[in-house]
């Protein structure tokens, strides 16, 4: 997962091959529509041959230009052409005194301060000032910390010396010839420092350094700019200029004909989930477990130690008097889950209470499944009573147990409720003398989904389970690379007994017991003949991690690296080996002797794309391919949809033929309009996409509506039509529990008693419902309208040939309705009954109306398309 927010692109994510042509088209069309424009300070008269070029710095670099070093013009009125991407999201990633030179052939070399407390600096390229190349981060030996680097080249020796001060005002030196490799560092003396640094008089003034350029080195610097706020423009296009934007504009009369002849197979995956344990989505979401912190492993690591009440107590509590309840470690059940609550009862009717995760709910006759693992440190035949207690209403129900072992044994009951209930808690109560020790305490419904035991959620999986997804992604996300090495997640910590899986803190700030697990991920998979898509690092931590040092220079160290690719191998044995394999037999043991037919790995997930990453995502990816050819492997093309991760991304996906590239976006509802040609022109030869992690939202609280929701719609199209190219596509995230997100906007919010879908659930919904798996072309017939109303009508026709269907999708994201004439040549249709299903509301509207009727279908007979709708025709072709 990557994190949400709003920002302009920045300046080293223009002008990248892959998308040359349409962003050309862009600025031409940018260009026409202006006849002046009006910058800073204006270009002078007569170009002069060069200027002199001012780089500082603005939290990020930026530029200014001066035909005489006094009179200085910001470029872009201070617009950051190169971020900082080192460290934790947010205030973390901050460029420090940033120092520019030219270096070997002329290539602009950048090196930079990135804290005070760590012993890296950063450095960049760029041949244009405005792509740059990943960001390097190499570790320095020498120094209290790195303050202030300092290059210069060598043109003789074609090497760069970096040159730094340390917190004690000593000086250090190393050098590179290719920014991988450095030499030792050395102490230097202070004239070895040369910081060519001046100040100049902005609108304040600011240090940096001064080049003699030729003025068109400024001229695509301000174009550069120019055309990111074009594109800006466009993507800050909202509903809510519809009155002005499209005033007087009266109802549309569209046709559609289609080019049956020239159908094309598209993917069968095209629509599918990715699950996150984000938002607590698994422990206190989809895994229907009831108590919360059952193991007594809460940790206040787990939040950063940034909250007091979190720790091995948390959400337990004792009642009564003349009794202690402590954690314990001492022979505890398995080295993986070593505490325990330890009870001492010095007069009977002490209890000890769960309040489960925002309380515990209950419905009335229902079974809830309890167990716990105890042990009798004292006495014999400690007498407990397990009740289940609403704070209103009382107890609702209530049985008796005995622990007589002074060895760890599981303890079973059922209770069934005698009322409806949300505030519920468990409490057991030792009507005995005695000390006792309990772990593992469970209460499970017995109504999971499928019925499974350790399962999930019913209603919430079937909710996910009605979208008919084709795969599911799993388990996350920034969860799978975890923040830094050791919060990797490691598939093997969640499989097996309960009590043996290895919990571990959740990057998104809580704790995840992997009581769901990659077993239960698999099986869940299974239940909904979605295929399994499991993501693993690439052996590098998210590259927003805080821990182990900031990006991704935390790889895993080369000597562990066989073992890691290891691991990986073992879990396509797990998941397909034969029962009398290793890791097959251990998910006999768990109930599944069949395989589980896994066909996908993904190796990576937005990841900064640097040599760490480069290096590792090679060996594994060649050893699993050598291992199991048969597996396709999902590969990383980064966070964005642009910019060095993404170009480099692809190019690493493209010289090791990957077979597939995962990309990820989250942008406003006027990029999806503005960018439906996304996918047009992709190479065909290279490798398919997979668009693992995209949704609309607008900024602000309420970021998704209706109009968030419809864009998608209407870019969904478009990968119907790409679907030759794009392989998979999943809304991301999937699954938010109610005052407890840690992002928005999600596709499905959920409390304790209620599922709430938004209505981009809907969307998913109507595209999961009715694939296809060929594409048939059609011409959009719409006369005499200009493009802003044109992109806003979007369909696609696809057929689905298990079924002989045809299934008609279009969009209207317009303030008027639209009449839609079908022709679909040899197919006749006259009079066939088809099922229609039209989703409409207002843009602004937190819930979507819909409704689904049999329609008989009339030739030259218009389809009404309301505004602001989503409409789905589906009939068995003839």
């Amino acid at each position: 997962m990557t994190y949400l927010f709003f920002r302009e692109v920045s300046g080293n994510e223009v002008g990248k091959s892959k998308h040359l042509l349409r962003q050309l088209l862009l600025f031409c069309i940018f260009f026409l529509c202006i006849n002046a424009v009006t910058f800073a300070s204006p270009v002078p008269p007569d170009e002069p041959d060069s200027v002199y070029l001012f780089t500082y710095n603005n939290n990020g670099l930026c530029f200014a230009w001066s035909t005489d070093q006094k009179n200085w013009t910001s470029i872009g009125a201070g617009y950051v052409y190169l971020n900082s991407d080192y460290g934790r999201w947010g205030s973390e990633k901050k460029m420090n005194s940033p120092y520019l030179i030219r270096g070997k052939d002329g290539e602009w070399v950048c090196v930079w301060q990135i804290n005070t407390y760590t012993h890296q600096f950063a450095s960049a390229t760029s041949k244009n000032l405005i792509d740059w190349s990943p960001q390097s981060y190499p570790y320095l030996s020498l120094g209290k910390n790195v303050l202030r680097p300092v290059i210069t080249y060598n043109q003789q020796k074609e090497s760069y010396k970096i040159t730094y001060a340390d917190a004690d005002g000593k000086y250090y030196v190393t050098e590179t010839k290719d920014f991988k490799f450095y030499t030792p560092v050395t102490k230097a003396g202070a004239t070895a420092y040369q910081n060519h640094t001046i100040i100049a008089d902005l609108e304040q003034k600011t240090e940096g350094q001064v080049h003699r350029v030729p003025w068109s080195v400024v001229a695509g610097l301000k174009k550069a700019h120019q055309l990111i706020q074009y594109k800006n423009t466009l993507n800050k296009e909202t509903t809510k200029d519809d009155p002005e934007r499209f005033a007087g504009l009266k109802p549309l009369e569209i046709k559609l004909s289609a080019q049956m002849a020239l159908a094309k197979p598209i993917s069968k995956l095209l629509t599918g989930v990715f699950f996150e344990d984000i938002n607590y989505a698994a422990d206190g979401g989809l895994y229907a477990e009831l108590i919360q912190n059952r193991d007594f492993e809460y940790h206040p690591s787990d939040k950063s130690y940034d909250d007091k009440n979190w720790n091995s107590k948390y959400a337990w509590s004792l009642k009564g008097d003349k009794a202690t309840f402590t954690v314990d470690s001492l022979n505890g059940i398995h080295l993986n889950n070593p505490h325990y609550a330890l009870l001492k009862v010095n007069e009977p009717g002490a209890s000890l209470c769960n309040t489960g995760f925002d309380a515990i709910t209950v419905k009335k006759g229902e079974t809830y499944h309890f167990s716990t693992f105890a042990k009798a440190f004292e006495g014999k035949n400690i007498s407990l009573t397990v009740n289940l207690v609403s704070a209103k209403q009382g107890v609702l129900a209530q049985k008796k147990l005995s622990i007589s072992s002074g060895s760890w044994k599981v303890l079973k009951t059922s209770l069934i409720s005698l009322s409806n209930a949300k505030d519920v808690s468990l409490e057991i109560t030792v009507n005995s003398v005695g000390s006792l020790g309990l772990d593992m305490v469970s209460l499970f419904p017995e109504k999971t989904y499928k019925g499974h035991k350790n399962g999930l959620r019913a209603d919430l999986a079937t909710t996910i389970a009605n979208i008919k997804p084709k795969f599911v992604r799993f388990p996350g996300g920034c969860v799978a690379h975890g923040d830094g090495i050791d919060n990797i997640y490691k598939w093997k910590n969640s499989i097996g007994p309960l009590e043996s899986r290895k919990p571990d803190r959740n990057l998104w700030g809580y704790h995840q017991t992997m009581g769901l697990g990659y077993f239960e991920y698999f099986q869940f998979c299974e239940d909904m003949g979605a295929e399994p898509v499991p993501v693993i690092a690439a052996g590098v931590p998210c590259q927003n991690s805080g821990t182990g040092g900031g990006g991704q220079q935390g790889g895993i160290p080369m000597s562990e690296m066989p073992q890691y690719i290891q691991d990986i191998i073992d879990l396509v044995e797990y998941a397909n080996g034969a029962i009398n394999t290793k890791w097959g037999k251990k998910r006999a043991e768990a109930g599944h002797p069949k395989p589980f037919n896994l066909k996908y790995i993904g190796i990576g997930n937005e990841d900064q794309i640097t040599e760490v990453f480069k290096e590792r995502f090679t060996m594994i990816y060649k050893a699993l391919q050598k291992a199991h050819p048969e597996i396709t492997v999902i590969g990383s093309a980064g966070p964005f949809f642009e910019g060095t991760d993404y170009e480099e991304g692809w190019k690493i996906g493209s010289d090791l033929k990957v077979p597939i590239l995962d990309e990820h976006y989250y942008q406003s509802p006027g990029w999806f309009i503005n960018n439906q040609d996304f996918y047009d022109q992709y190479d065909r030869s290279k490798s398919k996409v997979y668009l693992g992690e995209y949704a609309a939202s607008l900024p602000g609280g309420n970021r998704t509506n209706w109009e968030t929701s419809l864009s998608e719609a209407l870019y969904m199209t478009s990968l119907e039509r790409n679907g030759d190219v794009v392989s998979m596509a999943s809304y991301a995230p999937l699954i938010a529990k109610e005052g407890h997100t840690q992002w928005n906007p999600d596709l499905i919010y959920f409390n304790n008693d209620e599922v709430k879908p938004t209505p981009g659930y809907y969307v998913q919904k109507v595209y999961g419902q009715n694939a296809g798996d060929q594409y048939i072309p059609a011409d959009l017939i719409l006369t005499d309208q200009p493009e802003k109303v044109r992109k806003r009508i979007a369909y696609s026709i696809v057929k689905d040939s298990e079924t002989n269907s045809i299934i008609i999708k279009i969009v209207n994201l317009l303030p008027v309705s639209v009449n839609t004439t079908i022709d679909l040549g040899e197919v006749k249709i006259d009079g066939i009954v088809a099922t229609k299903a039209t989703l409409v509301g207002k843009p602004t509207d937190k819930t979507v109306t819909q409704t689904i009727d049999p329609v008989t279908l009339k030739k030259d007979s218009p389809i009404n398309l309301p505004a602001y709708s989503f409409t789905m025709v589906r009939f068995v072709g003839n």
